[in-house]
């Protein structure tokens, strides 16, 4: 059987979307795995995210927490608010405590990314604050670490990420992911993939 994996994120203004895109495009380069993404439910009424200036959302679906036990691994995505993923996944996250209670999200792993507006706005902070919500689950988190090779190391560009996990600047919500951001973010779907191959294969 294929290994299954879900994407899950939420992205205001499609930054987030964007890295959730290329991740699936790694998840899909592993042969053996099946991939589909999800949103998590908005919280904001239209009329606060028009104010906003948030686009539309996506024709993506949207997850509820039963979708989550068909999953052999996720990969979880979200922007990052005053250093914490944004309320709108928090509130998601508040919702499995069906899952919690029985413990049926135990033992499968999971990797995070993440979008803040600047450069200490985050990039670490938001994945590690994050982990709670896996340990609570007994959910198994897997960085990327290092294994993103030279583009860990370059410092004459901006670029997002860490070893937790891919990541991007928003900045004021104009700047894009770059080429880098984006080919650690395929990076990160193709690592994740084959991590969640062994441990199905060893289940």
């Amino acid at each position: 059987m294929a290994v299954k994996i879900y994407i899950i994120y939420y992205s205001m203004y499609g930054h987030v979307a964007r890295l959730a895109e290329e991740i699936k495009k790694g998840v899909d380069s592993v042969e053996g795995v099946e991939v589909k993404l999800w949103q998590v439910p908005e919280t904001l009424p239209e009329e606060v995210l028009g104010k906003m200036g948030a686009p539309p959302k996506s024709d993506v679906p949207i997850i509820t927490p039963s979708d989550l036990a068909e999953a052999d691994g996720f990969l979880l995505g979200f922007p990052t608010r005053f250093g914490m993923m944004a309320a709108q996944f928090k509130a998601f996250m508040d919702s499995t405590g069906g899952l919690w209670g029985t413990q049926q999200l135990a033992g499968k792993p999971a990797g995070i990314f993440y979008s803040t507006a600047s450069q200490g706005g985050g990039q670490e902070t938001t994945a590690l604050t994050a982990i709670t919500q896996l340990v609570h689950h007994g959910m198994i988190f897997v960085p990327i670490g290092y294994t993103f090779g030279a583009g860990m190391f370059e410092i004459e560009k901006v670029k997002g990420g860490s070893p937790y996990g891919a990541g991007t600047y928003a900045g004021d919500g104009t700047r894009q992911p770059t080429e880098l951001e984006l080919g650690q973010a395929l990076h990160q779907g193709k690592y994740f993939a084959g991590i969640a191959k062994k441990f199905k294969g060893t289940a």
